[in-house]
This record gives structure tokens, C-alpha cells and sequence, in this order.
């Protein structure tokens, strides 16, 4: 086993500084609108751009990497298509040379046809020093939505939430075989990693406080990451020209649709049901398909909670307590900073709109229909807190462990921190 993690560690090292930041160069066309979509929208010449641009088959997209980037390229320039004007001046339809391209690019990846967490995240990143640290100050986006250096510092800091997972996500297997063959301190020995994982990724969080401004995340980048579902400014979806002629529906990026939580959630046999469970299995299908596959393989496993419940290991027990009280804190932290990032401007947004002496900011410019929900779709606070509720019921009893993760203050004024992870 460690002869096998050495390897794998060495390969990703090596892999880190191999990133593709450039397609073939008959796909350049994608790329020179791609990578000037804040400045195109800004000036209002984004649609007109993309209604000239060729119509390019996908069919020399030959490397994963370079699919990984034609999609993320495809959907920051269609997220600029649909809202370049507003909530109030969207388009009905994709045109073919954007909208062909982008279903089939779609289709070899598993992926859907709209910009999604694997996208902006996952796949739009490089080290500017390629033998450097993996620090946010060595790391640049491929490509940006409206937000300027706020976009830049939201999605590399959420990278680096996702980087604060990797170890335990390593040690998953580690618990799982560990439980095929009874071993109870090989399990309690990985939930430890496994709970400091959790805790390094909320620290990851405060970050946001440096790198991104809440009124700038509020008021310009959160419409280009809305979807075309459960969006009353778009209730009729969105005609993919070319593809075919009924409207479809998709939901725009979301924390949701990263896969660490959930793997760490059906390996901690945290139940998600309701309205809250739908809306989590849904965002499974906005995830590259191995990423699914995995969260399914631990959902196959014997429950770690039986395992844990026969050993009657206090070691065993108190390292499976402490990992659902780390991800329980993570969901309060994330009820706290969600306050600050969106329910907060949202109310002074709506205190503006009613007053008349023309005071206006920022924050004044965000959809008003996107108040109450994330850019998913979901109904946020209620979402979060669901989660959070079903979070506290996977403790092995209702002792002090499952007391322990304190309900924040919803306001949260005190707190000067901000996330990437709206629902």
C-alpha cells in the first residue's frame, strides 16, 4: 500500500506541472473569444463575437485535456452569451456555432452543456512557476468570468479547498479495506486523516476573506454562474440551435456539484432525503463520470457505522465522532460565510430597490430573482440547513459529539470571512 501511495503522490507531482492552457490551432477562434469574455461582456460586443464566430467540428479534439479545456472554454463564452445584458435581457437560444460544438464536446466527456464546478474549478488552473509551491500567490486561472481579480481569488481558493480534501479522499480506501478485514486501527488510524482533511478544508475557506469581495461576487459574477433551471428569468430553459429544437434545463455551478462531500458523506453514512437528497443526487449528473463512479463504489461498501457500532473501539469510535463533528462544523462554517457572501447583500440589494433618492451599488446590479436561491437553483438557506440537520443525525447517539457542532448565527456579522461553496 505505501509502495502504491509513493507512486501515485510522484505522479501527480509530475502531472501538476503539465497543465494545457492552449487547444490545436484550428480552434483558436473558441480560444480568442474564451479568454477575453469579461472584457467582451463589459463591452457589450460578446453575442455579436460569437454570432460571427465558424462553426468548428469537435472531431479533433483528440486528449481528455484538450476536451477539458474545449468545454470550459465553450461554457465560459456561453455563460457571456446568455448574460451579457442581465437577468432581464437573456437569449432563447444558443446559436449552432457555439451550441453544436458545445453539446458534442458535452457528450465524450459526460458532462452537460453548461458550465459547471469541474469546469471553473477543476480544469482552470496552471502553476505560473511550474516546478513551484501549489500556492494560491504561483496559481492563475485559464480562463475568468466578469469579476476581475474577485473571480480570479474565488475559484483558486475554492481549488485549494479541493486541494485540503485530497488526503482524505486518499484515505478512503484505507477505511474501506479496513473494514473488509476487521481492522479496526487501520480505520481509526484513516478517519484521523480523514477528520484532519476536513478541517484543513474549512480552514481553506477563510481565504475567500483576502481574495474575494462580497459585493463583487454578489453583484457581478453570480448571474454568469446561473443556470437555465429553476431560474425565473429564464423559465422556458435555454434551445440549444442545431441540437434540437425543445428547450432544456440545466442548473448553473454549485458546491453541490463537487464530488468531496459526498464521497466523505456515504462513507460517514450521512442520509440526505427530501427536497435536499433530490437536489444532491441531481448534481451527481453535473460531475465527470469517475468522479461518480467512486461516490457510487463507497455507497456499495459495509457501512462504516455497523463496523464502528460492533467494534466497540473507544479509539475507533472517538475518531468516527470526531470526523462527523469536522464535517459538521465545515456545514456551520458554511451557514456562516453563505450569510455574509449572499443573504446580507441580498438584503441591502433590496433595501436599495426600495428607496428613492438613487442611491446605488454594487451590490444593486445582482438579479433580484436570484435572492433566495444559489446559483443551482436550490433554495439556499433551507438547502444548507437540511444538510446540516442530516449531518447531525448520522452521530452514533444523541451525546455531546452531536451537540458539539453549535448552530451559528444566521447574520453572522461577527464573522469576516467568505466561501466558494454556495449551494
Amino acid at each position: 500500500m505505501c509502495q502504491v501511495q509513493f507512486i501515485l503522490t510522484d505522479m501527480t507531482k509530475v502531472k501538476s506541472t503539465r497543465y494545457l492552457s492552449e487547444l490545436p490551432p484550428y480552434y483558436q477562434p473558441w480560444m480568442d473569444i474564451a479568454l477575453h469574455v469579461p472584457q467582451l461582456v463589459e463591452a457589450h460586443q460578446l453575442r455579436s463575437c460569437v454570432d460571427q464566430m465558424p462553426l468548428l467540428s469537435s472531431q479533433f479534439l483528440n486528449l481528455h485535456r484538450e476536451l477539458r479545456l474545449a468545454h470550459l472554454a465553450l461554457g465560459v463564452m456561453t455563460m457571456g452569451y446568455i448574460w451579457q445584458e442581465g437577468e432581464k435581457n437573456t437569449v432563447e437560444m444558443l446559436p449552432q456555432n457555439l451550441a453544436i460544438p458545445y453539446w458534442e464536446v458535452s457528450q465524450r466527456l459526460g458532462l452537460p452543456p453548461i458550465l459547471t464546478h469541474a469546469d471553473t474549478v477543476l480544469a482552470n488552473w496552471r502553476k505560473k512557476d511550474p516546478l513551484g509551491p501549489f500556492a494560491i500567490d504561483n496559481l492563475e486561472l485559464l480562463v475568468s468570468i466578469p469579476g476581475g481579480d474577485c473571480a480570479q481569488g474565488f475559484f483558486l481558493v475554492t481549488l485549494l479547498v479541493e486541494l485540503a480534501a485530497a488526503s482524505g479522499i486518499w484515505n478512503i480506501p484505507t477505511v474501506i479495506n479496513g473494514v473488509r478485514n476487521g481492522n479496526a486501527a487501520a480505520v481509526a488510524g484513516a478517519l484521523e486523516a480523514i477528520g484532519r482533511s476536513l478541517q484543513d478544508m474549512k480552514d481553506a475557506l477563510q481565504l475567500m476573506h483576502v481574495h474575494v469581495k462580497p459585493a463583487v461576487f454578489y453583484g457581478i459574477m453570480r448571474i454568469f454562474l446561473s443556470g437555465w433551471k429553476d431560474n425565473p428569468s429564464m423559465p422556458s430553459g435555454l434551445v440549444y440551435q442545431g441540437v434540437q429544437p425543445e428547450p432544456l434545463e440545466y442548473s448553473g455551478g454549485s458546491a453541490a456539484q463537487s464530488s468531496l462531500l459526498h464521497c466523505f458523506d456515504e462513507l460517514l453514512g450521512v442520509e440526505h432525503g427530501g427536497k435536499s437528497g433530490a437536489f444532491l443526487t441531481r448534481m451527481r449528473s453535473y460531475m465527470p463520470p469517475a468522479h461518480r463512479k467512486l461516490i457510487e463504489d463507497i455507497s456499495l461498501q459495509t457501512p462504516l457505522k455497523t463496523f464502528v457500532q460492533q467494534r466497540a473501539s473507544e479509539e475507533l469510535t472517538q475518531a468516527f465522532q470526531n470526523c462527523l463533528r469536522k464535517l459538521l462544523a465545515l456545514r456551520n462554517y458554511h451557514i456562516t460565510v453563505v450569510s455574509r457572501f449572499i443573504t446580507i447583500p441580498a438584503a441591502r440589494a433590496r433595501q436599495i430597490r426600495e428607496q428613492t433618492s438613487g442611491v446605488e451599488e454594487l451590490i444593486s446590479k445582482a438579479p433580484a430573482v436570484l435572492e433566495e436561491r444559489g446559483t443551482g437553483g436550490s433554495s439556499i438557506m433551507t438547502f444548507l440547513k437540511h444538510v446540516r440537520r442530516e449531518t447531525k443525525e448520522a452521530f452514533l447517539s444523541e451525546s455531546e459529539d452531536a451537540a458539539t457542532g453549535a448552530e451559528p448565527e444566521d447574520h453572522l456579522g461577527h464573522v469576516s470571512c467568505y466561501t466558494s461553496l454556495a449551494a
